[in-house]
């Protein structure tokens, strides 16, 4: 009997310990609607309406902003290679949506509902990896396909052995390069399937490859669930805010920005401050 009770209480130990170790994240997060995106990026862009792509996102950024190339870095997950912006609003742009480049207002971004560590294609060379943004409209087999490709301004191309560096803009390979190491490149079709959000996306560069090419162990970085917007790398893990998202509001209610500016009176990206606080 005695034996019997020893074992009962071990029983309950151990499963209050499994219940309070934290878990690498898959949960079910809350479900919200596109109206978060109009909330949460509006005092740090404009909103405005396209004739092709309805509500479009200008972010009050530097004249030189390229989205996935300025102000952030590449980190290795369980989920691929992910993209940590420095940007407090880089949780969202940077993971869900497409960006797109309009000749006279830059970068803008176009708000969709799947997540992913980085919406980019990728390519490999000989020495060099390098990654463009998805443009809208864009899926995974048609960027892996034979007849799209990127423009070829919006490559950003390191040695392949400086693709983990914290400080990557710093090893940038200048983009009067991009053709001649284009045309030597392949596209990198290492896909990953998400079963939990139903999502297919590029994961980068094989880990093996990384490795060999670094001659040092490239260990995943685990994904924990935020229930507040942001990111956060916390040693090894990225605490990051990834909601499920749908296109119809749960209440019923269109989802829309409380302000949404003409596109006449945007002004063009080649007068923007050269450098703006990252906010």
């Amino acid at each position: 009997m005695r034996t019997l009770i020893k074992l009962f209480f071990l029983a309950v130990i151990w499963s209050a310990v499994i219940c309070a170790t934290p878990q690498a994240s898959h949960a079910q997060q809350a479900t919200v609607s596109l109206q978060l995106f109009y909330d949460q990026l509006s005092p740090h862009g404009k909103w405005a309406r396209h004739p092709d792509y309805g509500y479009i996102w200008i972010p009050r950024v530097h004249a030189t902003f390229s989205p996935y190339s300025s102000d952030g870095h590449w980190i290795f997950t369980e989920e691929g290679w992910t993209w940590i912006s420095d940007y407090s609003w880089g949780w969202a742009p940077f993971h869900y949506g497409r960006w797109t480049r309009d000749n006279y207002y830059g970068w803008v971004w176009i708000p969709d509902t799947e997540w992913a560590p980085a919406w980019v294609s990728w390519r490999r060379s000989a020495g060099y990896f390098g990654w463009a943004p998805m443009g809208p409209g864009i899926s995974v087999n048609i960027a892996i396909g034979k007849g799209y490709n990127e423009p070829n301004q919006h490559w950003t191309f390191v040695r392949d052995r400086d693709i983990q560096r914290p400080d990557i803009n710093r090893y940038y390979i200048n983009r009067t390069q991009n053709v001649s190491i284009i045309k030597k490149s392949t596209v990198i079709v290492n896909t990953h399937v998400d079963n939990s959000r139903h999502v297919t996306y590029i994961a980068g560069p094989d880990k093996a490859d990384v490795q060999r090419v670094t001659g040092k162990p490239v260990k995943p970085v685990v994904i924990r669930e935020n229930n507040i917007p942001g990111q956060k790398v916390d040693k090894n893990e990225l605490h990051i805010y990834r909601p499920q998202v749908q296109k119809n509001n749960p209440n019923g209610k269109p989802d829309a920005p409380a302000k949404v500016v003409e596109l006449k009176k945007v002004k063009p990206a080649a007068v923007k401050k050269k450098a703006i606080k990252k906010d």
